[in-house]
């Protein structure tokens, strides 16, 4: 198979992918990671759907994003993976390190000379702050209408007609109806302007945007990566400059080659589950598989 020629970038922030959902756009966001070659990997918040985690469900497509970030790893990205509600089990590990991997709750970043302030964004949610209950029972829900959508856009296509999002419909509605008591993207702002933080990068609200936002206090960049379960977008920082990615608008990554190479071929031969993907893991962090 013919090499994808891979764009060098300085940062790249990925989040809300939902590993484990049926929504999970997985093999985009592979096809993505296969593109490029990040210095450094913020994965902001919600990666693994630790919420809605089923031991039945977890598709090859998944694992196989899992392990291409352990891959670069091994080929020096540094990777942080700031926690988020649906991955919160992860918190209690906050500072954890492994080599070029780190856990952590947020993070402060001299980016080009400028400071960043990363982290998912749940802590600014009123949902996640006095009804968890109802956040993850809204989650839950929100990944049955994914599966309701997923058959409704399969019928679409049939009648020649275009994608719908549901989700997002409802999210908007939702969004202006409770604007004036929880304005997401001001009270982040407001906060990293009241600490001098040149740019605030968040995740959470699966509303992919790059937007300078001014108070009387002064200013500051607000950045959020958006998600990978329908806007399928990312972060991207390099040449001095901050770009939103959207994964329907990158041809090379869409018309990545099908055609399986000899060693991928060679892969899928074996016994392809998920004890075989977990023994490559451990390959790549070289950590021993404990005797029984």
């Amino acid at each position: 198979m013919k090499k994808t020629k891979k764009r060098k970038l300085d940062y790249v922030v990925i989040s809300d992918v939902h590993l484990g959902t049926y929504g999970c756009k997985a093999k985009e966001l592979l096809n993505y990671l296969k593109t490029i070659e990040p210095k450094v990997l913020i994965l902001n918040g919600d990666i693994i759907d630790i919420w809605q985690f089923n031991k039945r469900y977890f598709p090859k497509s998944h694992m196989s994003v899992i392990k291409h970030i352990t891959s670069l790893l091994s080929k020096g990205t540094e990777v942080y993976y700031i926690t988020g509600n649906h991955d919160e089990m992860l918190r209690k590990f906050k500072g954890f390190r492994l080599g070029n991997f780190k856990i952590l709750n947020k993070l402060v970043l001299n980016i080009d000379d400028k400071k960043a302030w990363i982290f998912h964004g749940d802590v600014f949610d009123i949902t996640m702050q006095h009804s968890k209950w109802l956040a993850k029972l809204g989650g839950k829900g929100y990944d049955f209408l994914i599966l309701i959508n997923t058959f409704i856009n399969w019928i679409s296509n049939l009648l020649g007609y275009g994608k719908l999002s549901l989700s997002k419909k409802i999210k908007n509605s939702v969004k202006s109806a409770v604007k004036f008591i929880n304005n997401f993207e001001i009270t982040a702002a407001e906060i990293a302007i009241e600490n001098a933080y040149d740019y605030v990068i968040c995740g959470h609200i699966h509303q992919p945007e790059i937007r300078e936002i001014e108070t009387q206090k002064g200013k500051t960049i607000y950045l959020n990566s958006g998600d990978w379960i329908e806007n399928l977008t990312a972060l991207e920082f390099n040449n001095k400059q901050w770009n939103l990615y959207e994964y329907s608008k990158d041809e090379i990554a869409k018309n990545l080659e099908k055609k399986l190479s000899k060693k991928e071929l060679k892969t899928v031969n074996k016994k392809h589950n998920n004890n075989f993907l977990f023994d490559e893991l451990l390959k790549e962090f070289d950590i021993q598989k404990p005797l029984k």
